[in-house]
């Protein structure tokens, strides 16, 4: 009996003696990219003027330092050849503007030139529908014991509309995103919904909803399927390798990660009851 206790203290021993084994791991580094974050978000009730544009690099995985882009000329023009120059708060990698005129359905071009390489996008300011009303449901869940707070909104009967929703939430480090079309819903009340199974009574929420164009709607929805609805930001860099609307016109090879999108959004606080 004592020769068999002596045999799995010794193998026990062993085993925890292999786990502190420090295993080296090669990750292939690939040739950073330039991330734009270009999200033109007009608030409603606001005057729209004061914009800002994000630019860095991708870094290696486990670098906890993520490297800004200094020194890039930055702008938008409109339809009517306006153009919106961006200046950089110096060596921060964010460019601002003030006296953007945001305008529903405008057409816009985005120009960065940064490093030798010229990128553009061009996109449409989308409206959105106002959040009308809150409303909490204790009975929420699958199981019928989670909090949910629903935004009710009424899409517009007379044209096709692309949603994105935005949930922050007191209690998490990352925002929940997910999208929607109103193809089945279209003229009618809807809501977009919290997600988070933990919430209580004092918590708050930010619930944004942001009108978008389809292209973007299709671009949200793979960044969402792949990194999941808990991201930290659909104008960051995604996960994996996913295509925005930004092209590098003097290398088309060397293209950006990132999106250039106009929304007009409507933003509500909450706090749980």
């Amino acid at each position: 009996m004592k020769k068999i206790s002596f045999l799995i203290v010794f193998f026990i021993s062993f085993f925890f003696i292999s786990c502190e084994e420090v295993v080296d791991v090669d990750l292939d580094t690939a040739p950073p990219k330039l991330v734009i974050e270009a999200a033109i978000n007009w608030k409603k009730g606001t005057a729209g003027n004061q914009q800002t544009i994000k630019l860095s690099t991708t870094t290696g995985y486990f670098e906890n330092v993520i490297p800004v882009v200094s020194g890039a000329v930055v702008y938008i023009k409109n339809i009517k050849n306006q153009q919106f120059n961006f200046t950089e708060v110096p060596k921060t990698g964010r460019y601002v503007c003030n006296n953007f005129k945001p305008e529903i359905e405008g057409q816009y071009t985005l120009t960065v030139i940064s490093r030798g390489n010229t990128y553009t996008a061009s996109e449409t300011l989308k409206s959105v529908a106002p959040i009308t009303r809150m409303e909490q449901n204790n009975e929420g869940g699958i199981t019928g014991t989670d909090i949910e707070v629903r935004a009710f909104y009424t899409d517009p009967g007379d044209e096709d509309n692309f949603y994105l929703f935005k949930y922050t939430y007191s209690n998490k480090v990352t925002s929940s995103y997910y999208v929607s079309e109103d193809k089945f819903y279209q003229g009618n009340e809807i809501f977009s919904s919290s997600d988070d199974e933990d919430l209580k009574t004092g918590d708050n929420i930010e619930i944004t909803h942001y009108g978008i164009s389809k292209q973007y709607y299709n671009y949200m929805t793979i960044l969402v399927s792949i990194a999941g609805s808990n991201v930290g930001g659909p104008f960051q860099s995604p996960p994996a390798t996913v295509k925005g609307n930004i092209i590098n016109t003097t290398d088309k090879t060397n293209y950006p990660l990132g999106y250039f999108s106009l929304s007009e959004i409507d933003t509500k606080q909450y706090k749980i009851e």
